[in-house]
């Protein structure tokens, strides 16, 4: 809750302190749930690990007045970091002066795996606060955590919470800011597992070279051994950290003998600290069921199987698509009218010419064709979000891993290619979870296959225009089994990729063995998932609004210029075919002819390189340049009714729309997901031969399509 930074008291007003608030803790522990609910911000959060892969941060102003940036670090399960979103949380924890506080969020129905990272955290010296979150879970599985207990034992501050429903944050906000306004020392105790005698004994032959440099006590000593041991894995730069201010350069008598004593510590030391968690963990916890879980246990064995579990995920996804059609249906039609109604309206209220055009024919039709789409994304995410907030896609990624390990991946490729769903550029991102660099290289490459949601708006307009509306064995309609193929043929061809790409351009070593924790099953919340839809409707509207809104202006300028002799309708089909735009297709209109495609269709091609979905408004600021009529009929039936102008025969099919949407299946027409695979990547190299292959691959898999078709006699 953020208070204005005018109403600081004039005594204040001269100093404004600063303060940075981490939190940390395991993955899948609702700590973006506790970010968001601490700074009201909307990150998004889900039932699985690696939602977060980057830092983010929100700003609180104390009552005091002081500014408290709170970050929101990737999750991690200890301080020897496995993965590149690991690297940045450990990093930034490591910086001695970046943070000032570290609030901890732990899952009290799995305490004993926090309290492992607790156990490091507390090594840092740095004022530290748990926030014990999940309690209603805890209580459904029949756990009851003595609070006071456990922050006796780990001397530091414990608060309870429920992030997701913002119980216990008030109280979580204000000992963070009496924290940090605390004119007491900050510094915590060093952890009394410290003092375990076998790990006593194994630092004995090291303390002495410590203390001799160094006025430290015995303690503080080996907590600095700790450190220096834990880089030895972390950096790999002779036991130094990345930014320096810790290294064995200061004890030179222990360079070598640390390195050669790693493996015998880290064995020794989780040993050690597991110990130390067991032993609270009696003190603490109280199970009064242990039978609660067994029902999960039971479906797990369904959703899980190699057998049922990809049937069942079928079938699921089956049932999704055949809803967004059907529940879609409606509300399509509603904002198809609106938006007819809209540009009648404007061309009533202004003057017929190029202004009325540009607005009617440009901003309204090209913009509006997108809209009307709105609602099957929202039901795509509706979906979704309900299967990420139960804890379902967690388990395909389990259930996948032994299928992906033949191409050179494992079931840690699936979080990042199940979030590419949605859009590539997060999924992308979500690689940064995964350890192996060839296997997170290859899913990056690959990721692009998967079906966004941008894709959506021209599957649906081709299937709603040419694929007729029947059934398949009186339950599935043709429209949605279509929708699945397309989205399955993308997971296809990323297979097959993925088995390209590591026979012969990505060689490495085979990706370790796959282990992720199975979250509870939740019921999903409506609130989040409806909130959800709102973002990604926001995000739909104006980002995408934007780029879909510059085209469509500009596009109508192409289409409309340079004027030729206005009158009949035939006219103003020549109009169109004699503009800049029309010569552009035309000039490419050879090369993808072979594929079913015309100079109209070239042109949306070329446009579609901003976003995949700008071929619709580019095709509908066509069609209404054409008529020239604002009664004009939907883009649907304009595509239905296009005649071929030498056979008189319809030139666009159901055979031209399937060659199309299969263009766009496995086309890397995204320049912002080109972007960011150089960013995530450091090299052009690799942007460069994802375009090359994944056009390439688009060509041919259309070529195919489109002339096997022929050959069939399905033209």
């Amino acid at each position: 809750m953020s208070v204005n930074v005018e109403n600081l008291t004039a005594h204040q007003s001269y100093s404004i302190k600063k303060f940075r608030v981490a939190l940390v803790g395991n993955p899948n522990t609702g700590k973006t749930s506790v970010f968001n609910a601490l700074t009201g911000l909307r990150q998004k959060v889900g039932n699985y690990p690696g939602v977060t892969v980057e830092k983010k941060s929100g700003m609180l102003i104390s009552p005091g007045g002081a500014k408290v940036e709170v970050i929101d670090l990737p999750g991690l399960y200890s301080l020897n970091p496995q993965s590149l979103d690991e690297e940045i949380a450990v990093e930034t924890l490591y910086s001695d002066d970046a943070i000032d506080l570290i609030v901890v969020v732990a899952d009290a129905s799995n305490l004993n795996r926090n309290l492992y990272l607790v156990s490091q955290l507390l090594e840092l010296n740095k004022p530290t606060l748990l926030a014990l979150n999940m309690v209603d879970v805890a209580k459904a599985h029949g756990i009851e955590i003595n609070i006071d207990e456990l922050a006796a034992s780990l001397a530091v501050t414990v608060i309870p919470v429920i992030g997701s429903k913002g119980e216990g944050i008030p109280e979580l906000r204000r000992t963070i800011f009496d924290i940090l306004e605390s004119t007491d020392s900050k510094k915590v105790s060093p952890p009394q597992w410290l003092k375990d005698p076998a790990l006593e004994t194994f630092y004995q032959p090291f303390i002495g070279e410590i203390a001799e440099n160094t006025e430290l006590t015995n303690l503080e000593a080996r907590l600095r051994l700790q450190r220096i041991f834990r880089e030895v894995k972390t950096f790999r730069e002779n036991a130094a950290s990345s930014n320096g201010k810790l290294s064995t350069a200061d004890y030179p008598n222990l360079n070598s003998v640390i390195y050669d004593k790693y493996d015998e510590w880290q064995q020794l030391e989780a040993k050690v600290r597991y110990r130390w968690v067991d032993s609270i963990c009696d003190k603490i916890i109280c199970r009064l069921d242990e039978e609660k879980r067994s029902f999960s246990d039971k479906i797990d064995q369904v959703l899980t199987h190699h057998i049922a579990g990809p049937i069942v995920f079928l079938l699921l996804f089956s049932v999704v698509f055949q809803s967004i059609f059907t529940w879609a249906e409606a509300p399509m039609d509603a904002i198809e009218t609106g938006v007819g109604w809209l540009g009648e309206l404007v061309a009533n209220l202004l003057p017929a010419g190029a202004l009325q055009s540009l607005i009617v024919d440009g901003a309204i039709g090209g913009v509006g064709s997108i809209l009307v789409f709105l609602p099957q994304i929202l039901f795509l995410f509706f979906f979704l979000s309900l299967l990420e907030d139960s804890g379902y896609m967690t388990r395909v990624a389990f259930m996948m891993d032994r299928f992906m390990r033949g191409a050179g991946l494992s079931g840690r490729s699936i979080i990042p290619l199940l979030s590419s769903f949605a859009c590539a550029i997060p999924g992308i991102m979500a690689t940064r979870t995964i350890r192996n660099w060839q296997e997170r290289l290859i899913t990056i490459m690959i990721a692009p296959l998967m079906s966004c949601s941008a894709r959506l708006p021209v599957y649906t307009l081709m299937i709603g225009a040419f694929i007729p509306n029947q059934r398949i064995a009186g339950v599935f309609s043709l429209a949605g089994f279509t929708l699945l193929a397309m989205y399955l043929l993308g997971v296809v061809a990323a297979i097959v990729a993925a088995l390209v790409f590591k026979k012969f351009l990505i060689r490495g070593r085979s990706p370790a063995s796959f282990m992720m924790e199975l979250p509870p099953y939740r019921l999903p919340s409506l609130r989040w998932t409806l909130l959800q839809m709102w973002e990604r409707a926001k995000i739909f509207v104006t980002d995408a609004g934007k780029i879909i809104l510059a085209m469509s202006l500009v596009l109508w300028f192409l289409s409309s210029y340079p004027k030729t002799d206005a009158g009949t309708e035939a006219t103003a089909g020549e109009q169109i075919r004699q503009s800049y735009a029309g010569q552009i297709g035309q000039i490419i209109e050879p090369v993808i002819e072979p594929l079913g495609f015309d100079w109209k269709l070239g042109i949306g091609l070329i446009t579609s390189f901003a976003a995949r979905e700008v071929l619709v408004s580019t095709l509908a600021t066509i069609y209404n340049v054409e008529s020239g009529d604002e009664n004009s009929l939907s883009l649907r039936d304009a595509l239905r009714n296009e005649t071929d102008p030498v056979t008189g025969k319809p030139r666009y099919t159901p055979l031209v729309a399937i060659s199309l949407m299969v263009f766009f299946v496995l086309a890397c027409q995204c320049m912002s997901t080109v972007a960011i695979v150089k960013r995530e990547t450091n090299s052009w190299r690799w942007p460069i031969i994802m375009i090359v292959y994944m056009t390439a691959l688009a060509y041919i898999g259309s070529l195919v399509v489109y002339q096997g078709g022929l050959l069939l006699g399905l033209g």
